[in-house]
């Protein structure tokens, strides 16, 4: 059995649209959810990954511990057709997932002993947390796996969709409409408001360092909301947090809750 060494995630390292705002020309309708006007919610990037390995149920259980909102995932599809949740394309020895049954994913070892968890099994991990399920890469034909397995939670509402390929956000968006989306991005949009529109995403996921004031309410004029990842810093969340950010995604949630 093969055992992934514990990886460090660094401060900004790439990760995640939590309640919905009234629907607005040129999105697709979204199911309404409550969305904190207060204080920005609290997701849990890879699970508390500050704290267990990431991506590991034992690092899900943890975030609904310590007060996080929601999860933030990453995942791939194997090539039986099953969607497992591992930040990165390859596993050590093995290859590339996509390559992988099953089976040959889940012989790995966690640094804490788990195996690679699949996707249902992370859902099912913290049953009452908001999920974002960041794709890295998925072939058209496991599409309808994907919204199967979200399909498949007894709260499918709480699942959201995000990821840097915002061709695949479209085509998921096109794929079932009203589906909870979100457009990753790394870079200072040009024109934010028409990304959200032309990927039919409702989230803005921006990294951090690049969120300002004219960003947010260009974002909340457009009728969406931005999440602002990889925050690991109090002062900084609390920076954020005074923008008006939606949510704020980090190794450590406890540090991001705003108030004393």
């Amino acid at each position: 059995m093969v055992r992934l060494p514990l990886q460090r995630v660094p401060p900004t390292a790439r990760s995640p649209r939590l309640g919905f705002v009234e629907s607005r020309p040129g999105f697709p309708q979204q199911k309404e959810q409550p969305l904190s006007r207060t204080r920005p919610l609290v997701l849990a990037h890879r699970g508390a990954s500050g704290h267990a390995p990431e991506n590991s149920l034992a690092a899900f259980a943890l975030a609904a511990r310590i007060g996080a909102d929601g999860i933030e995932l990453d995942v791939h599809g194997t090539r039986d057709g099953v969607i497992v949740v591992h930040h990165d394309p390859d596993l050590p020895g093995l290859g590339r997932i996509r390559d992988l049954t099953e089976s040959e994913v889940r012989s790995v070892q966690l640094p804490n002993g788990e195996p690679i968890p699949t996707l249902a099994q992370a859902l099912a991990s913290a049953p009452t947390l908001q999920m974002w399920i960041e794709v890295k890469a998925l072939p058209e034909a496991l599409d309808a796996v994907l919204l199967a397995t979200i399909d498949g939670d007894p709260a499918a509402d709480r699942c959201g969709v995000h990821s840097f390929d915002h061709r695949l956000v479209r085509r998921l968006a096109r794929a079932r409409p009203g589906l909870r989306l979100g457009a990753l991005t790394a870079s200072y949009l040009l024109d934010p408001a028409a990304t959200l529109k032309a990927t039919g995403a409702r989230a803005l996921w921006q990294e951090w360092q690049l969120v300002d004031r004219e960003l947010v309410e260009v974002v909340h004029q457009a009728g969406g909301e931005i999440i602002a990842w990889t925050v690991n810093d109090r002062d900084r969340a609390m920076e954020l947090t005074d923008l008006g950010v939606d949510a704020l995604c980090g190794n450590y949630p406890e540090r991001l809750r705003a108030g004393p």
